[in-house]
């Protein structure tokens, strides 16, 4: 694996711990697609530093939970401003 690959994989894990951000946001900020970012996190980053993946991974998966509660808020309030 490339170094600027790894490089990116980290920072991009240390952004999602200390965020708690969503794939989206963390791909916006990065200027990455979704795509990369879960690669990033779920494969490569697991040959790098486990511990910091499992972290990441953690909140991910917070994320991804209450996703649907996100999008109910946001139509609600799309509504709502109507």
């Amino acid at each position: 694996m490339k170094a600027y690959i790894e490089k990116r994989a980290v920072e991009i894990a240390e952004f999602i711990v200390r965020s708690n951000a969503t794939v989206r946001e963390t791909a916006k900020k990065f200027g990455i697609s979704k795509s990369t970012v879960h690669k990033d996190i779920t494969e490569r980053l697991l040959k790098i530093d486990t511990s910091l993946a499992k972290k990441a991974r953690r909140v991910l998966e917070v994320n991804k939970s209450e996703r649907h509660i996100r999008g109910g808020m946001a139509t609600r309030k799309k509504y709502l401003g109507k």
